[in-house]
């Protein structure tokens, strides 16, 4: 079972603003796709941001928190993750539909919760 209510104390360390936070994989996918999300302090606030190779705009809930993501606002906010539709680059939205693999120093149980969903979705 996993315990969602978990809370990493920080994300930041001394002068550190910005940070990795989790990697998705999508191995399904023709070209391998890799999306980042990392989180930015600045105005006192944390502020979440979803890179991927090909420069898409995508649209995260929530985009911004004053204190830590809890597991379970980090896994909606990557099963949530939204390209925009007005600049979309490569076949990201077709990838978004698959289920990824996830790393993170800071959930360390996110990799076993979508290894979970991957062996459920009949992917290994």
């Amino acid at each position: 079972m996993f315990n969602f209510k978990f809370r990493p104390e920080s994300y930041f360390l001394e002068e550190v603003t910005s940070v990795l936070l989790v990697k998705l994989k999508y191995p399904e996918s023709q070209w391998g796709e890799q999306i980042s999300i990392y989180a930015h302090w600045m105005e006192r606030k944390i502020h979440f941001e979803a890179v991927d190779f090909y420069g898409n705009d995508f649209v995260l809930y929530p985009s911004s928190s004053e204190e830590p993501l809890d597991f379970e606002d980090m896994v909606y906010l990557l099963e949530s993750l939204q390209v925009n539709q007005d600049e979309v680059e490569g076949n990201v939205e077709l990838t978004l539909y698959g289920v990824p693999k996830a790393e993170s120093e800071f959930y360390p149980e996110l990799e076993k919760y979508f290894d979970e969903k991957r062996k459920e979705s009949g992917l290994t």
